[in-house]
């Protein structure tokens, strides 16, 4: 029976298990790079409107995501407890999307209350799916290293996405628009939510739910979130990801900006000129060579700079590059989990993530080859922390059942999925915020004062709000002892319940 339970799980299994968060960060990536820019420098409102509207969607998550918690918990089907709203909510999620990223021709006001009503129900239906999608790593197997493998799968995938959606985003506008960027946009989107749906189906397909709670278990709503708020781990998990999340919307729409408004573009011109990225031929069109031209050309992409786009394509290879480094990262995140246990490995590198975001503000606007090294050192640190915060829930489940003999898988993960749209919007209304406060104007030379503001928001600000999270860590009291021996004595309480077959 303990076999049943810690069960290798197969590379098709999780492979296809981590498609599914291959296509969530299609949406998550592009709300955490481009959102907050999209919304003032496209769509058409200000910085301190669209900072708000990010704001506004968690007061509606704060009631909705329990609720999801509560309802996934309690949903029974032949496909088990949380597989079946993965497949249920694919097609809506990919519809919300597109419709979040188009423009619509109406008033301002107009405009302002589709983007309220489009954000919110994406963030409705990113929990709909996403939460019971994050639960399946909690019961797909008991086997605490295998989680990690499952978690690494998971993020690779959604690593890859991210290069996909950070380095191809502004290329496939540009291409697809034709100079219509509104055009550009929804078009861009609408393929990438095409390919939401075709990996939320495999990933439906590909995982089965193992670990069951007790059918004879009996709770509450009420007691589940009364057990919560007495598990001290997942306190510490709650303030880790609403700070981490913070931070990566705050640094993530901060650098949007400072591309666009800060880094020198003749020199960023001379740096892609080094990589074969950039030409002196009028519209780009000499033939270039070199590594990043191949990967953007697979795409179908003309992607070599000339004066009037080096900053998307530099801004492209900046995150394109940041992310070939988190896989890395990602890929050795289990063998360094299994030898220095979780939390040591992810306060490791969180610490040197906090230490080279707060270093950008040391930067001059010509040090563009600085900036892309030191983000190649952020993107390294942070990387093995990456499948680590999933895991960690996972054990915090584990946790939870086994101080209280109830399992309420749902609800402890919407309480992390909530903290996740919490610190994405609460980071991108922050940003937004701040750059009103230093005076920012969309689409203009910027003052020496919104410069300046631009800067803190891409290095300081962020780094006070990782350091949180750094903060956090210390009292997740999971260490790697107690994380096996909750797995066994669970494992020995299930034998007198469990199915006999998966």
């Amino acid at each position: 029976m303990a076999e049943h339970f810690q069960q290798k799980l197969s590379f098709r299994e999780k492979a296809g298990y981590g498609l599914g968060d291959g296509a969530a960060n299609f949406v998550f990536q592009t709300m955490l790079i481009f959102q907050l820019g999209f919304y003032t420098d496209v769509f058409g409102i200000t910085a301190v409107a669209a900072g708000t509207l990010l704001l506004v969607g968690r007061f509606w998550d704060a009631v909705f995501d329990p609720f999801m918690g509560v309802v996934a918990d309690r949903t029974n089907t032949r496909w088990g407890k949380f597989r079946p709203w993965v497949l249920w909510s694919a097609i809506p999620f990919a519809v919300i999307f597109y419709l979040a990223f188009t423009t619509p021709h109406f008033g301002s006001t107009g405009r302002l209350i589709y983007a309220y009503v489009t954000y919110i129900l994406l963030m409705t239906v990113y929990s709909v799916n996403n939460l019971p999608y994050a639960a399946l790593n909690g019961v797909m197997t008991s086997d605490v290293n295998e989680r990690t493998s499952l978690s690494s799968y998971r993020f690779f995938f959604a690593m890859a996405a991210a290069f996909i959606v950070q380095g191809l985003t502004l290329p496939l506008v540009n291409k697809f628009g034709q100079g219509d960027v509104e055009k550009g946009w929804s078009m861009t989107i609408g393929v990438f939510a095409i390919l939401c749906v075709i990996f939320f189906v495999i990933a439906f397909l590909s995982a089965r739910e193992r670990v069951k709670p007790d059918p004879n278990q009996k709770s509450s709503p009420k007691q589940d979130f009364a057990d919560l708020l007495k598990n001290t781990p997942w306190k510490s998990m709650f303030v880790l990801t609403l700070f981490v999340f913070i931070t990566l919307a705050l640094w993530g729409s901060a650098m949007f900006y400072y591309f666009m408004y800060y880094v020198d573009k003749e020199q960023l011109f001379l740096f892609l000129q080094s990589w074969g990225l950039a030409s002196t031929a009028a519209g780009g069109t000499q033939a270039a060579t070199g590594l990043w031209h191949s990967i953007l050309s697979a795409f179908g992409l003309i992607v070599v700079a000339d004066h009037s786009n080096v900053t998307s394509v530099g801004f492209s290879l900046f995150n394109m590059s940041g992310q070939l480094v988190m896989i890395l990262g990602v890929l050795v995140s289990k063998s360094l989990s299994e030898r220095f246990g979780k939390k040591l490995v992810f306060v490791i590198g969180l610490s040197f993530t906090t230490l080279f975001t707060a270093l950008f503000i040391l930067l001059p606007a010509d040090a563009v080859g600085g900036t892309f090294i030191l983000n190649l050192l952020k993107s390294l640190a942070y990387g093995p922390t990456i499948p680590l915060l999933w895991a960690m829930m996972a054990d915090v489940a584990d946790y939870a059942e086994w101080k209280t003999k109830r399992r309420a898988t749902g609800v402890v993960f919407a309480g992390i999925v909530f903290a996740l749209k919490a610190g994405l919007g609460l980071g991108g209304a922050i940003c937004g915020w701040f750059l009103a406060a230093y005076d920012y104007v969309p689409n203009v030379i910027q003052s020496e004062h919104s410069l300046f503001g631009i800067r803190m928001t891409a290095s300081i600000y962020p780094a006070i709000t990782f350091s949180i999270g750094v903060i956090a860590l210390l009292f997740y009291s999971i260490n790697k002892k107690l994380n096996l021996q909750i797995q066994d004595e669970l494992i020995e309480r299930r034998k007198s319940f469990a199915p006999e077959t998966t």
